[in-house]
């Protein structure tokens, strides 16, 4: 298709504008005055009202808002069948406007002349105002042969910039990529797509990238898009659609964000305003987060539509964000905003959003406080489309660093600013749950599912209003020990919501807790998910592993990692779950498989020297990759004390630090049956320096978590005889007896305990 380039005037643009505004508040006032005129002076002030509108509809047909009101000012003269034409086709045009539907019903009903008695002069205009009326509503239509051009910036996305391109290049007519020094194929993919590429070195600032692709174009109309960003194929039509629709100046497009990991179906949605016209004046400003919503006509809100049109952002995946360390750079950005500029609320919920992203929860509740403060005296912030979306953040971030009753007061102003904001219930829930209050938490939860999601105005998390909701709820009886309920919660919540794989390891753990066999558990939620992905394999495996199947979990981690080979958890877990099978070399290799530069190398290196020295001897190698991987010196050197005692030496004095790391390696060798390795390294928990009755407690907790019960109550009696009776020990022997089913021995060893805590209570104050 040949393109028509686009030279708009900036003066003609803005002069076009502003009679818009200034004829649209004339007709506003006009008919404004008519609730307050004397009825004789009215059929001259609809007659002036209706030809205002008629004449800026001869000059532009396509204008909603006048067809509607050249349709009341001929309404209320008595022609009504003009009237209806013009309402329907300001409802044509725009089927959301408001009172037009309302006032076609009125005209179709309405028969007759007009209600006001009509003086002549008035008489006569009518025939003409009528012509007029059908001529504008036969007129007014989209107009066609309009223009579409992508504009991008972009830097090494040969990853994600394939599929971005592939879904809207049937949509527009152009494709501008600005590259800011790819060093990968990122400019070879777009210009395989017809991209024109400009070459453009990084100054640091995302508006000024931005710019140039705008000033580059030749489209009536820009679509920004990045990479990570794609087109929902089916909404290609709808987006070219728009481009047609004259008496907009921009609209915003349903945004889902994709947060987690991919395929877990975690998402929040956002209403993104990423199409507008080709004019000059609208172009961006700021480093990060840019914004060029503030350029558009303030005062004619009717010029920019919240359309149906989808996008799927993928930037947020853990993954992906990981990968290319976007919360240091974009903290970074944003940080150099604030030295240049004044702060403003919305570069500190930007910057806060960054470090949330990052785990910095207290810096980033500094942030998000101080953009609540700077809006407190703002009259229109309900109106600014990120306020919903701090409100929330604020609430959250107050929640996650214990300042729980400002949390809560933080969230009752934001409802009372916006009540339908299901996410500020769902934080309620939490904080109720928090303060211990799990009646108040299940009936906030209830109020969620009933409300549902919020409204993509407000940017919410998807799944407030349903899954998410479920899930918590679950937990909530499940802690209420009404495990049958909280089954019945999440196989609900996997029923109505298959996208969403936060279900799966809860509704796994609850099954296997009631006795299901695993492949059970297998077959319902693979009959139940969407789509079977890595994260319901890892997680099916996990509850499986967990459980005690560690059989039954190793093919789910084997599919994990033949899916992800660079998925160094997966790595990590297989050779646990192999480990756990007594299978040593094969878990030592796949722990040898996790990368050097994972994050969870150095607990890699202790799984492998843990199957090394339960195999045989430690290698040279393993050591070698222990101490590349960061093990810490006390840790390698425990394992190095470890192999030596195989050989009969004694133990030497151990780093007080690896009485943390003992008690793990010898449950572990418990778990598998290793009891001349638990042996050998049993006496490392006293070369730690631990003190003797912790040493008995610890060791006794472990017998009993793995059922030997004789040897838990030998360890719980040789406490009490050697370093005299506690209370620790006393319920210990309790838990015992209350196991072997001697009740009476459990309730009074029980009540001694008790006795003694509060004796020792007592002695402390």
């Amino acid at each position: 298709m040949a393109l028509r380039i686009a030279e708009p005037d900036q003066a003609q643009a803005a002069a076009e504008l502003r009679r818009y505004r200034e004829r649209r508040d004339r007709i506003e006032a006009g008919l404004g005055a008519a609730a307050s005129a004397q009825a004789r002076d009215l059929p001259a002030l609809f007659v002036r009202t209706g030809a205002e509108a008629l004449a800026a509809l001869a000059e532009d047909p396509s204008q909603p808002l006048l067809l509607d009101y050249a349709g009341v000012a001929l309404y209320e003269l008595g022609a009504v069948d003009a009237a209806a034409d013009l309402f329907r086709a300001a409802l044509r045009l725009d089927p959301e406007l408001p009172h037009a539907a309302a006032n076609l019903a009125a005209a179709e009903i309405r028969r007759g002349g007009s209600p006001l008695p009509l003086p002549a002069a008035v008489r006569a205009r009518m025939p003409e105002l009528e012509r007029d009326g059908r001529r504008a509503a036969a007129a007014a239509g989209p107009e066609s042969g309009l223009t579409l051009s992508l504009c991008m910036i972009v830097r090494d996305e040969e990853e994600m910039l394939p599929r971005c391109l592939g879904a809207a290049r049937a949509a527009v007519d152009e494709i501008v990529v600005v590259d800011t020094g790819s060093r990968d194929r990122t400019v070879e993919i777009a210009r395989s797509f017809g991209a024109r590429v400009i070459e453009r070195e990084w100054s640091g600032s995302f508006a000024e990238a931005r710019n140039v692709s705008f000033d580059a174009a030749s489209g009536d109309w820009l679509l920004y898009l990045d990479a990570d960003e794609v087109l929902v194929g089916e909404d290609a039509p709808a987006l070219r659609e728009l481009t047609g629709r004259t008496w907009r100046e921009a609209f915003y497009l349903v945004e889902t964000h994709h947060t987690g990991e991919l395929g877990d179906g975690t998402a929040v949605t956002h209403n993104a305003l990423r199409l507008f016209r080709n004019r000059p004046e609208y172009r961006f400003e700021g480093r990060l987060h840019e914004q060029v919503a503030h350029r558009l006509p303030a005062s004619q809100p009717e010029r920019v539509e919240q359309s149906r049109v989808r996008l799927d952002h993928y930037g947020y995946l853990g993954a992906v964000r990981d990968r290319r360390e976007k919360s240091r750079r974009n903290i970074e950005l944003l940080r150099r905003q604030l030295a240049e500029t004044e702060p403003t609320p919305f570069i500190c919920f930007n910057l806060g959003s960054e470090l949330a992203a990052a785990g910095d929860a207290e810096a980033a509740r500094d942030q998000f406080e101080a953009a609540w403060r700077m809006l407190g005296s703002d009259p229109r912030r309900t109106e600014l489309g990120y306020v919903p979306s701090l409100t929330v953040r604020l609430v959250k971030s107050l929640r996650v660093t214990g300042r729980r009753a400002e949390a809560a007061a933080r969230a009752e102003e934001g409802l009372a600013l916006f009540p339908d904001l299901t996410d500020l219930v769902f934080e309620r829930a939490k904080l109720a749950r928090a303060a211990g209050d799990p009646g108040g938490a299940a009936a906030l939860l209830e109020d969620c599912l009933r409300r549902g999601d919020a409204p993509s105005r407000f940017s919410p998390t998807v799944g407030c209003g349903s899954y998410l909701a479920l899930v918590e709820l679950a937990a909530l009886e499940s802690e209420g020990r009404r495990p049958a309920r909280a089954e019945e919660l999440l196989r609900r919540c996997l029923a109505e919501h298959p996208g969403y794989l936060g279900a799966v390891l809860p509704l796994a753990e609850a099954m296997l807790h009631r006795g299901a066999e695993p492949a059970e558990v297998v077959a319902t939620v693979e009959e139940g998910v969407a789509e079977i992905t890595p994260s319901v394999h890892f997680m099916l495996a996990t509850a499986l592993y967990e459980g005690g199947a560690a059989e039954a979990a190793e093919p789910h981690y084997r599919a994990v990692v033949a899916a992800q080979p660079g998925n160094g958890s997966a790595q990590l877990a297989l050779a646990e779950a192999l480990l756990s099978q007594r299978r040593y070399a094969e878990a030592a290799a796949s722990a040898v498989a996790v990368a050097d530069d994972a994050p969870c190398a150095a607990a890699a290196s202790r799984s492998e020297l843990f199957s090394q020295l339960v195999a045989g001897e430690l290698s040279s190698a393993a050591t070698a990759r222990a101490r590349r991987r960061a093990l810490p010196a006390a840790e390698l050197a425990l394992f190095e004390a470890w192999a030596a005692a195989r050989g009969g030496t004694d133990f030497p004095p151990l780093d007080p630090s690896c009485a943390e790391l003992l008690p793990t390696l010898l449950e572990a060798l418990l778990r598998v049956e290793e009891f001349e390795a638990f042996e050998t390294l049993l006496p490392a928990l006293a070369a730690t320096g631990v003190d003797p009755r912790d040493r008995h407690q610890q060791l006794a907790e472990i017998y009993l978590r793995r059922g030997f019960l004789e040897s838990a109550a030998d360890e719980w009696i040789a406490a009490c005889e050697q370093h005299g009776a506690d209370a620790a020990a006393l319920d210990g022997l309790a838990r015992v007896a209350t196991v072997r089913g001697l009740d009476e021995d459990a309730a009074l060893l029980s009540e001694q305990a008790r006795e003694l805590a509060s004796s020792s209570e007592i002695a402390c104050r």
